[in-house]
């Protein structure tokens, strides 16, 4: 399973209250999506996010040209998807695609992009990874976290003075 060996990030209760957060989130697979979107939503609700911005997209090939264009007026981005292999090579192009795309976004810019993109061999792993009932893992709940976690880390380790951060401008 994926989840074996994660880390336990642990965002306290009320700690992102003040975040401005964008939800980026693909079209395709919209049971999937509506699981990963609802995750997503209750951890930025638990971690007293109440600024969100949420934009849909038509699929995960788009996801870092929304998350670059969102991310210079937010505190993080999470981005959400979902790729189901298929019988080309379309599954390969689209995963390299938006996972470049979006770790250039993140370290271009500065700002956190939690990565929501599921990358399935079936539908069944895609739901198995939604946080819906019966699922095995929150992939939205973790993407959220992670943005958010990784905001307050660095505003930390900033306070303290023991990080260096320089960005190019986007």
């Amino acid at each position: 399973m994926s989840g074996d060996g994660a880390p336990a990030v642990i965002v306290e209760p009320g700690s992102g209250a003040g975040l401005r957060v964008a939800v980026v989130a693909a079209s395709w697979h919209t049971r999937v999506m509506d699981g990963l979107l609802a995750g997503t939503r209750r951890a930025l609700a638990e971690a007293g996010v109440t600024d969100v911005t949420e934009v849909r997209i038509a699929g995960s090939f788009e996801l870092p040209v929304a998350a670059a264009v969102l991310a210079p007026e937010h505190d993080a981005v999470v981005a959400l998807g979902v790729v189901v292999r298929g019988g080309t090579p379309h599954f390969e192009y689209v995963c390299q695609a938006a996972t470049q795309g979006l770790t250039d976004v993140t370290v271009r810019t500065g700002t956190p992009v939690g990565f929501g993109l599921l990358t399935c061999d079936t539908v069944e792993q895609a739901l198995d990874r939604a946080g819906l009932e019966g699922s095995s893992e929150d992939k939205g709940a973790e993407a959220a976290e992670a943005a958010v976690s990784t905001v307050l880390g660095l505003r930390a380790a900033l306070r303290r003075g023991r990080a260096s951060v320089g960005f190019a401008s986007a």
